[in-house]
């Protein structure tokens, strides 16, 4: 009787190769055990701190949403979203100015890159909220006579303040945001006749706006958090509107508690939206790119043959 060709090696399934009979045992880790519990242990005493400590968590619950807390949290959003509309205006004018060829263009961006983002920002809110002295006055003739006092009040310092050391930062994210877009669009984008400022507006800022999304979530969570220094300047947002209830109270870390528990759902859901918004941005870039891909291949696919 015939035997059966042995099977080459190249076709043979892992369960035919020969091999030892080992059990398979799990590794253990005994310092994932110990690190955990030392973390849960950590973890128990801060609770049982803030459990038994001199808090008063009814006083707590009434202020949290009492009326001057919510106002002063309205504020608190409307200065960051402002102040962050400001620095993202300022960030794109400025990094394109960057990458002028004008040489003034380029010393006056770096200046302002210099100025603002070399200089504390509670030290740039104090000086926006006392520029009339400065300027007394603001004049533009024909439109604007009035006092720089009466223009200047604590919110536009807060916005100006917070605002144009925001735009210092973005400048260099949009700087680079923009020196990675693939100079090949650019040329193709020139070679189909765009102006310059068309290639920028249409190719260029498109693309670095999808690439610099990530930092601007961050420019956004940060802004939250960064506004409560208009306190300083006697803007009534939430903060403000806390010390003036427990200077009177008496009731300090409750009311900073309060203060916590609003930013951090406010922080939270400025996060929920940028997950969102980087995943769709990011479904678009990846199905940009496979259309890409598609278009290459098309392009290169040997022509058909000629009909006789």
């Amino acid at each position: 009787m015939q035997q059966p060709a042995p099977k080459s090696t190249a076709t043979l399934a892992p369960a035919d190769l020969p091999g030892p009979d080992v059990a398979v045992r799990r590794l253990r880790h005994p310092g994932r055990w110990i690190s955990g519990g030392i973390v849960l242990l950590l973890l128990a005493v801060i609770g049982r701190a803030f459990a038994v400590g001199q808090i008063q968590w009814t006083v707590v619950g009434q202020f949290l949403t009492a009326g001057v807390i919510v106002t002063g949290f309205g504020w608190t959003l409307l200065i960051s979203a402002c102040a962050l509309a400001l620095g993202v205006a300022l960030g794109f004018a400025f990094g394109i100015m960057r990458l002028s060829e004008n040489p003034i263009l380029r010393f006056a961006a770096w200046l302002y890159v210099w100025i603002f983002r070399g200089t504390p920002v509670l030290l740039q809110l104090l000086i926006w909220f006392n520029i009339a002295l400065v300027f007394p006055r603001l004049y533009i003739p024909g439109l604007v006579d009035a006092r720089m006092v009466d223009v200047v009040t604590p919110f536009v310092a807060a916005v100006l303040g917070l605002g144009v050391n925001e735009g210092s930062y973005l400048t260099e994210v949009v700087r680079g945001g923009i020196g990675a877009v693939d100079k090949g669009q650019k040329e193709a984008a020139h070679t189909l006749g765009m102006t310059p400022g068309q290639t920028m507006r249409r190719i260029v800022l498109p693309q670095t706006l999808r690439l610099i999304l990530p930092v601007l979530g961050n420019s956004a969570i940060g802004m939250l958090k960064f506004s409560s220094l208009a306190a300083t300047i006697a803007m009534g947002e939430m903060l403000n509107a806390a010390q003036r209830i427990y200077f009177i109270n008496g009731a300090v870390i409750e009311l900073l508690f309060v203060c916590a528990v609003w930013y951090l759902a406010g922080t939270t859901v400025l996060s929920i939206g940028q997950y969102y918004l980087e995943r769709h941005f990011g479904r678009d870039a990846s199905a940009t790119s496979d259309e890409r891909a598609w278009f290459k291949g098309w392009a290169r696919r040997p022509a058909a043959p000629e009909e006789a």
